[in-house]
């Protein structure tokens, strides 16, 4: 399979969202983190759970399996439900990453979307940064409708 990361939600993460696996309130209890991974990574609606196959280096304060997302937010703006993480920054990195995957590390590090950055994007001895879109409906990082 050639490499590619699309941007999607995951298809397992819609059943197990019906299924009550997870839990995005603040309150909850539940852990999720950020994984970046490599342009020759192949991530997709079809990718399950967080895998350390093709994620950057360990490099600065970025660790293997990645990031945890604080502050969590769910709310409805209109008829859609939306969530939002507070932005996400590794320090004194050099790394290289195309895409991520959010994922609950809480329910066997189950995958929830992946991020396609649409560049390989890099810092070199410095901050790399994930920053959220705005908690809206037309832009939050997960939206239900």
């Amino acid at each position: 399979m050639t490499a590619s990361i699309d941007q999607a939600v995951c298809n397992s993460f819609k059943a197990e969202l019906l299924g009550g696996v997870h839990d995005f309130d603040s309150g909850s209890g539940q852990v999720f983190k950020l994984a970046l991974y490599q342009s020759n990574a192949v991530l997709n609606a079809t990718t399950t759970i967080y895998s350390a196959s093709n994620e950057v280096a360990n490099t600065g304060q970025y660790t293997a399996g990645g990031g945890i997302l604080a502050s969590q937010t769910v709310s409805l703006d209109s008829a859609t439900g939306i969530v939002d993480f507070a932005d996400l920054s590794f320090t004194g990195v050099t790394l290289s990453a195309l895409g991520a995957v959010i994922y609950n590390s809480s329910a066997t590090n189950k995958a929830v979307c992946v991020l396609d950055f649409g560049a390989v994007k890099t810092a070199t001895s410095g901050t790399f940064t994930i920053q959220f879109p705005a908690f809206t409906a037309a832009a939050a990082i997960l939206r239900i409708a």
